[in-house]
Order: C-alpha cells, then sequence, then structure tokens
C-alpha cells in the first residue's frame, strides 16, 4: 500500500515491519485471486497488503475492541472488501467453515500458545490444501521440534522475529 497513510490503533500493537511485511509477500509471489486470511490482524496492515496485490477474499480477525475504529477505516481503503471479525482467534478457529490459501499469523510475541494455535489451525478446514500458514513469533520461541500437523516450508528472520512458513504435513492430508 505504498503512498497510503494508515493509522495505528491505541495500546499495545506491534504495526508489521515494512521490510519484513514486503519481504513476506516477495516470499508467496503471485496471489491474485487467492484467499488470504489475517488472524491478529491489529490495524489490519497485513490484509491490505493481501488485498492490494490482489487477494480475494480477504478476511481479518482481531479481539481487541479498541483496534475496531482504526481497523475499520484502513480496510475501508482496500481494493477489496475486506471482511473484519472482532472475536477471539481461537474461537474463530474453532467455528471456521471456509479455507484460505494463506493464512498469517501474528499473535502477541508474549502470547504463549503459538505452537497449539497453529497445531489447532492444521486441524481446522482453515488452511487449504497447498496453502501456507505463516506465523510470526519472536526469534527467542524455539521451534525446532515442529508443529502437528504442518511441515516447515521456509523461514526468515528479521531482527528478532522470525517467520516461519508452514504447508499442511503431506502424511496427515487424507485425499
Amino acid at each position: 500500500m505504498r503512498g497510503r497513510r494508515v493509522g495505528m490503533p491505541p495500546g499495545l500493537i506491534r504495526p508489521a515491519m515494512d521490510r519484513m511485511r514486503e519481504s513476506v509477500f516477495a516470499v508467496l509471489g503471485d496471489i491474485d485471486g487467492r484467499s488470504f486470511l489475517d488472524l491478529f490482524t491489529g490495524s489490519g496492515l497485513i490484509a491490505l497488503e493481501a488485498a492490494s496485490r490482489g487477494a480475494s477474499p480477504v478476511e481479518a480477525v482481531e479481539m481487541d475492541k479498541k483496534k475496531c475504529g482504526i481497523l475499520l477505516k484502513n480496510v475501508s481503503i482496500a481494493p477489496v472488501r475486506i471482511n473484519c471479525r472482532f472475536m477471539a482467534v481461537e474461537l474463530y478457529i474453532r467455528q471456521a467453515r471456509q479455507a484460505f490459501d494463506y493464512i498469517f499469523c501474528d499473535p502477541p510475541f508474549p502470547y504463549r500458545y503459538k505452537r497449539e494455535l497453529a497445531a489447532s489451525i492444521a486441524a481446522s478446514v482453515l488452511l487449504a490444501g497447498g496453502g501456507i500458514l505463516m506465523m510470526h513469533r519472536p526469534r527467542e520461541d524455539s521451534w525446532a521440534d515442529g508443529i502437528k500437523g504442518l511441515a516447515l516450508d521456509g523461514r526468515r528472520a528479521y531482527g528478532r522475529s522470525i517467520v516461519d512458513f508452514w504447508r499442511l504435513d503431506a502424511k496427515n492430508v487424507s485425499g
């Protein structure tokens, strides 16, 4: 979204760094017409970037109601409609009925259940076959033994941040 100004909601938020955001989308390549889900969206920057690159449909999930106004204002400039859900991500995952080609998950760094969150996404209908789950996490979180149901497809480091790229583990996909 070059040249566009987006707002930042009050309170604790870690807006995705520009370099990280550009790099993540460079790894994904052409996402035109592919579905995109942004979990723990905060200001909606990742969802907005996905929409600006042609992703559709795009959905953003945020629990913090204080971020509602800014998020809705930010996504209003998107070239396609971004569906915003204001609810706990864990509840959203349990109630999921739609699969997405790409899922970006950016829980707060102190959030202790990132591994379980990734495993629950793998066990749900959320990740489409051949889709990619991206998990943004602090470098200090060690994930050496992997995530149940997912196969690591790549990893990028950005300062103290890591983005892991996961695909459904082919051994766990019936077909």
